[in-house]
């Protein structure tokens, strides 16, 4: 159960509003408030040579962050879809440093060092359990890594090449098209978000095999409850992982997220009513309307999930032990904070988040930042 807090007469009708019709008790809806401060970027699109030490992130610009991960050493990671960089952002000084990526958007420098590699349009950035990471790249159609212990690139998904093709073979030797997002199962397979494809593709890390988990190529309603094999995904553009076995799969056009029981084999709905909007708020969140949400983080530690509800400019937070939705960051509208109060701070169609320490990271895309909301778990 969420903390009551103090919120102003403006949030409390729009909130009292948009739950009525539910028959929930307003209060209900309001998360603990919070706080939310830039610990990137500047509001302006751009990239400042570092030093040896780099550069405080508050005072350094960003362009575009998307995807948003801790990595193993206990910084932050995020990756930029405009110049194709993958930025770290020590979370104790606050500097931030480039570990990927030479600026320019292209699919170039497989075999070389990571800041010599150019990359094509990063949407999201994961690591393994040996520290590697890894990148999926929208308009390469691959997926990469850099190696932990050599810092070299090399793919892992993919020809390069835009289409569908390998299953049951090498998954290097295999095309994807426009894949948008990644994960790491429990079992240690990947999952790829293969969106113009209208598939979730699993890669075996230990035999290197591809093959299709879920999806038709068809871009149909996806039912509320199905076997995984030979149901149609209606763009599934994002996807985490729990430690259950589980994963949770956000759908682009289908506004909706889905649990997917790995290990049975089946998906189900769990939020979203497939149409476009943005309420439910304090209610049912499978009662509750999304508009082309695109990110998703599986948070541990209050047992709930994390949904990027881009197009709306919000964060929403959906409890995976009452089912309740709420928003947690965002005003609904588009625009540029303030830092604060998270429910006065407007973002502009947000794409990543992730969850640690207590801590909600969200990159801002649009706005150029990478926001921190604290005091909310």
């Amino acid at each position: 159960m969420c903390q009551m807090v103090d919120f102003t007469r403006r949030r409390f009708l729009q909130t009292a509003l948009a739950t009525a019709a539910l028959g929930v008790r307003p209060g209900l809806a309001l998360a603990r408030q919070g706080q939310v401060r830039t610990i990137a970027g500047t509001g302006v699109a751009g990239y400042a040579p570092e030093g040896r030490e780099g550069l405080p992130g508050s005072q350094t610009p960003v362009n575009n962050p998307y995807g948003v991960v801790l990595g193993p050493d206990g910084a932050l990671y995020f990756c930029e879809v405009d110049t194709g960089r993958t930025r770290r952002l020590d979370l104790s000084t606050g500097l931030l440093t480039t570990v990927a990526g030479n600026g320019e958007k292209a699919y170039a420098g497989n075999g070389g060092r990571a800041l010599e590699a150019s990359f094509s349009a990063p949407h999201e950035i994961r690591f393994d359990h040996e520290g590697s990471l890894f990148v999926v790249e929208r308009d390469a159609h691959v997926v990469r890594s850099v190696d932990a212990l050599t810092g070299l690139v090399s793919t892992v998904v993919g020809t390069g090449e835009a289409g569908f093709s390998g299953d049951g073979g090498p998954a290097a030797e295999a095309q994807l098209r426009q894949p948008h997002s990644i994960a790491f199962g429990e079992n240690g397979n990947l999952l790829i978000c293969d969106i113009g494809n209208q598939r979730l593709r699993e890669v075996n890390m230990r035999s290197g095999m591809i093959s299709t988990l879920s999806g038709t190529g068809e871009r149909e309603t996806t039912p509320d409850e199905a076997p995984l094999e030979g149901t149609p995904l209606r763009g599934p553009r994002s996807i985490d992982t729990d430690e259950r076995g589980n994963a949770y799969l956000v759908l682009r056009e289908g506004n909706a997220v889905f649990r997917l029981d790995l290990q049975a084999g089946r998906l189900q709905r769990i939020a979203g009513t497939g149409e476009r909007g943005l309420t439910g708020d304090g209610g049912q969140a499978m009662a509750a309307t999304f508009n082309g949400p695109k990110g998703i983080a599986y948070s541990a530690s209050d047992q709930s999930l994390y949904i990027v509800d881009t197009e709306n400019h919000a964060i929403r937070r959906m409890s995976l032990a009452t089912g309740l939705i709420e928003t947690v960051l965002g005003t609904g509208e588009r625009g540029d904070g303030p830092d604060g109060d998270p429910h006065d701070c407007s973002l502009a169609r947000p794409h990543g988040v992730c969850v640690s320490g207590g801590v909600v990271y969200v990159t801002d895309s649009e706005n150029h930042r990478v926001r921190a909301l604290e005091g909310v778990l």
